[in-house]
């Protein structure tokens, strides 16, 4: 079947899969591609930004962030692969057998959730409301796994709202891990107030608060400061991180690592938290 006698489904399936490849495409690009008409296009691409996918802007079309916007999980999870792998390998040997940790539902902390696979911090209990991770973790020996209920977003993979952060509110763990889409002048920011309100709720939960980072959101902001960076007890950020950007940290008196990647990053494509 070629790309202009392919259905509306398997034709929105594929260029979803285009986008959140290569970030961002034209509507005239996608039209030449898939063999169908820039009106036809402009229907899916409809479709795809009412399923939280991509967001359409004038002439196009685009899967990745902005200060406003979140991207949608399954860009983030293709984004800053090499430095949230590096940042995970060192939050990793925060944790300690017996203890309860927390992970919000950043593709950052779900690396730590591919390391805790391997069995070998255990016995661990591990609070999370990222259905990702819960995916990785529900069967992993060793590890008791406390899924945070509450309504599911499609857009984040995760379980929010009301009923999420009174259920974190009931909770006690020693150490919560979190990332944030931007950090700037002493401040941890997201674009969306209903990430912003568990965030926070988890992170009044723990004794101890993790934040991971890449160093593409130092310097940048978004719509919802979350809190400052002295609710953190440690930010961790890949060896990306420039100059300037560390020394706007010395200056907040946050305390920081920072994290040397393997073999260098992988992708540059920034603010996937």
């Amino acid at each position: 079947m070629t790309n202009a006698t392919q259905g509306p489904a398997a034709r929105q399936a594929a260029m979803a899969e285009r986008v959140l490849a290569d970030g961002s495409a034209t509507a005239a690009e996608l039209a030449e591609r898939f063999g169908v008409s820039l009106m036809t296009i402009h229907r899916d691409l409809d479709e795809l930004e009412r399923q939280g996918i991509v967001r359409k802007f004038r002439g196009g079309v685009t899967a990745q962030p902005s200060g406003v916007f979140e991207s949608n999980v399954q860009y983030r999870l293709k984004t800053m692969r090499a430095e949230k792998a590096a940042v995970a390998e060192h939050a990793v040997r925060l944790i300690e057998p017996g203890m309860a940790i927390m992970l919000d539902d950043s593709t950052s902390t779900l690396e730590i959730a591919r390391r805790l696979r391997l069995g070998e911090v255990t016995p661990l209990t591990v609070v999370t409301n990222f259905l990702e991770a819960i995916n990785l973790l529900s069967d992993q020996r060793g590890i008791h796994l406390m899924a945070l209920g509450g309504d599911y977003d499609p857009l984040h993979s995760s379980f929010l709202g009301v009923s999420c952060v009174e259920a974190v509110q009931q909770l006690r763990v020693d150490v919560c891990f979190a990332s944030t889409s931007a950090v700037h002048r002493g401040y941890a920011y997201h674009q969306e107030q209903h990430i912003v309100s568990v965030k926070r709720a988890m992170l009044d939960s723990a004794a101890r608060n993790v934040l991971l980072i890449d160093h593409t959101k130092l310097g940048r902001t978004a719509l919802h400061r979350v809190v400052p960076l002295s609710r953190f007890d440690l930010l961790l950020v890949d060896d990306g991180a420039s100059a300037e950007a560390l020394r706007d940290l010395d200056e907040h008196k946050v305390r920081y690592e920072v994290c040397t990647r393997k073999g260098g990053g992988e992708d540059d494509r920034a603010g996937a938290p």
